[in-house]
């Protein structure tokens, strides 16, 4: 019934207890879930778990805050092999940071440089394969849309954990990407995130939770988990004046269509 399309099962706040989790989610109707890897390491980690369980397939990619982990170009021709996988259903996460202070050793501008080539680097390769792509952004809005815009029609992205106005993500939907909606939503303090999901068209967005991150009410103060997009589902039905059952359908529907190999 629900697709949590953006949860971090590789994440070692999992490590104690994954199964459980897992089966907490099918037991809440989770009946399907991308994983994004964070670097080359961890997206490895990703697909062995994704083999033991057919609801569950993997993004690869290395995420801004990690691209310290990677320099020249040979690290690409990895992650091309690691995205041949028949588990792979997108490149990601990938995008820009700049909330995050760089890394001891990097000046800012340099950091910001190289988070930029990383992203082009795997835009790039997300064309070769004819995938799809799951970005991040924070506090990075203008720098990531302008190097990411002139891909459509070439891939279309997510714009994952969407925090932005209606404004802001027409543009995005008209040329072919989508937007996620995590817990956030459920957050008293929503304000112009519950605007945009009101308003949105249906098909323009997905539902994920970001797990471990960002739980939704009624879990907030808890590790997030997938289950838990059950809870953001019945927010955005409720901000929305629809059932539940029609926007999971309707979000599936539209994950089915955005990710491969399920």
């Amino acid at each position: 019934m629900f697709f949590d399309t953006h949860t971090h099962l590789g994440s070692r706040q999992f490590d104690a207890d994954l199964a459980p989790v897992i089966q907490r989610a099918f037991d809440a109707g989770v009946t399907r879930m991308v994983v994004p890897a964070t670097d080359l390491e961890n997206a490895r980690r990703c697909l062995a778990l994704a083999k033991e369980h057919p609801g569950i397939r993997v993004a690869v990619g290395i995420h801004p805050c990690d691209v310290d982990s990677v320099s020249g170009s040979g690290w690409i021709d990895e992650l091309r092999e690691l995205a041949s996988d028949k588990k792979v259903a997108a490149i990601g996460e990938v995008g820009l940071d700049y909330y995050h202070a760089p890394p001891e050793g990097w000046e800012t501008n340099a950091w910001r440089a190289h988070q930029a080539e990383c992203l082009r680097l795997q835009l790039e390769l997300a064309v070769e394969l004819g995938l799809n792509v799951v970005l991040h952004n924070r506090d990075s809005w203008e720098d990531l849309t302008a190097i990411v815009m002139p891909y459509s029609g070439r891939l279309r992205a997510v714009f994952h954990c969407y925090t932005g106005t209606l404004e802001q993500a027409l543009p995005l939907i008209e040329a072919g990407h989508l937007v996620s909606f995590t817990g956030i939503v459920t957050f008293k303090n929503a304000g112009q995130i519950a605007e945009t999901v009101r308003t949105l068209p249906g098909g323009a967005y997905m539902l994920e939770t970001d797990a471990p991150y960002l739980a939704p009410v009624p879990h907030r103060g808890r590790r997030c988990e997938p289950a838990f997009v059950a809870d953001t589902a019945r927010a955005v039905a409720k901000l929305r004046g629809q059932e539940v059952e029609e926007v999971a359908s309707v979000t599936t529907s539209t994950a089915l269509g955005f990710f491969q190999g399920f």
